[in-house]
């Protein structure tokens, strides 16, 4: 062979495995490429969900604010109102003792009675009593009473017992979680 035509194949051997080299190259490059722009949207869809995530933290400490300001609210009603409840008891065995008629341990009784028929459960449903039974037999004019509350999280039950002269005898409370949470 002519030293002319092995020069020509070198050469040529020499360009091929540069274009080849080159070609991988870019290949390399565009890979690359494509994985560092998969990573950017990887990154920004992160950052899109942390940032729903940080809303949802948001806005279930706000709900949550409010149920535990909601909770409170329903605490001083329901204090109030057993206060107004004591209140007009003590008024009702007041005027028992004034009347000469009448017999105040009977109409704290009575009394006791008429409002475990109606019930302490709140407007909005939250509270409720569930009875008050008078306990004992013959003269014994002891009342016992059961309410049972349910609030966001939490069922409680209260059980207190009146003596015939109107005093605790017995004020008992349990709370429960609720598991429908």
């Amino acid at each position: 062979m002519d030293t002319g035509v092995i020069i020509a194949i070198v050469v040529a051997a020499l360009i091929l495995l540069a274009v080849l080299w080159f070609l991988g190259r870019k290949g390399r490059e565009r890979r690359s490429e494509t994985r560092r722009h998969e990573a950017r949207e990887i990154r920004r869809e992160a950052e899109v969900g942390k940032a729903q995530a940080d809303k949802t933290r948001a806005e279930a400490d706000v709900q949550a604010a409010e149920a535990r300001r909601q909770e409170a609210q329903a605490r001083e009603r329901s204090a109030a109102a057993e206060e107004q409840h004591r209140e007009a008891r003590e008024r009702h065995i007041e005027a028992a003792k004034k009347d000469p008629d009448a017999d105040p341990d009977e109409a704290a009784a009575q009394f006791d009675r008429e409002h475990a028929e109606r019930g302490t459960g709140g407007t909005d449903g939250t509270t409720g009593t569930t009875g008050a039974t008078a306990a004992g037999t013959s003269g014994d004019q002891s009342v016992e009473h059961y309410e049972r509350t349910s609030e966001p999280g939490v069922d409680r039950e209260r059980r207190f017992e009146r003596d015939e002269d109107g005093e605790v005898v017995r004020d008992e409370e349990f709370e429960q979680p609720r598991g429908d949470r």
